[in-house]
């Protein structure tokens, strides 16, 4: 039996990782294996899932939430599939769809036939519900500079899930690496949160 991982990929403004994360524990993924994703809405660049196929082989099991966290468009979800179903040879989890499951039990032509469906249907949904967040976001631009609005990323706010996960690690409930890993932020800055967090422990 080879090793179990998860990919979790979140915007940059959601605070969702920890949901996931959860998720993935329950079903019995480590810590080590759980490789988080923050990127920008618009971002395409899939680093650390990159890096994440590199590592997998013949026997594993990559846990998903949906199939999206493969790629954002059809073409994607179909190649990645493939290349992790047929190349590789790892098992896929789908957790929010279990009959995609590549470790089922009942493999007739007419599951497959159902599954491989399901899949290429799901695929164009996520491909469909990306250009029309694309298309809302860019609608949405031109509004506010046609209205005057400044546009750009507002001063950081700290919010409660990163107090949450800098309190893990300093009551030594994560390590630093996870710690980094589900805030994506650089080591300064998570330095600076700890101090922020112990500040507000002590005038409990």
């Amino acid at each position: 039996m080879g090793d179990k991982y998860a990919h979790i990929r979140i915007s940059t403004e959601d605070q969702n990782e920890m949901r996931q994360v959860i998720i993935m524990r329950n079903l019995g993924v480590p810590e080590e294996n759980i490789v988080i994703e923050k990127e920008s809405g618009k971002s395409t660049v899939r680093t650390e899932y990159r890096k994440l196929v590199k590592r997998l082989k013949p026997g594993d099991t990559l846990y998903i939430e949906n199939i999206d966290r493969l790629s954002r468009d059809y073409d994607g979800i179909i190649s990645e599939w493939h290349k992790l179903t047929k190349e590789k040879g790892v098992t896929i989890i789908v957790v929010d769809t279990p009959i995609l499951n590549t470790n089922q039990t009942d493999n007739s032509l007419l599951m497959r036939f159902v599954r491989n469906l399901l899949l290429h249907i799901m695929a164009f949904h996520a491909e469909t519900e990306w250009v029309r967040i694309k298309r809302r976001q860019a609608e949405g631009i031109a509004n506010a500079k046609a209205e005057g609005k400044q546009l750009g990323r507002p001063k950081a706010v700290i919010t409660e899930d990163e107090i949450k996960v800098a309190n893990q690690y300093l009551n030594q409930e994560i390590p630093f690496a996870m710690a980094l890993n589900l805030l994506g932020i650089k080591k300064s800055a998570f330095y600076e949160l700890c101090q922020t967090a112990s500040d507000m422990q002590n005038s409990d």
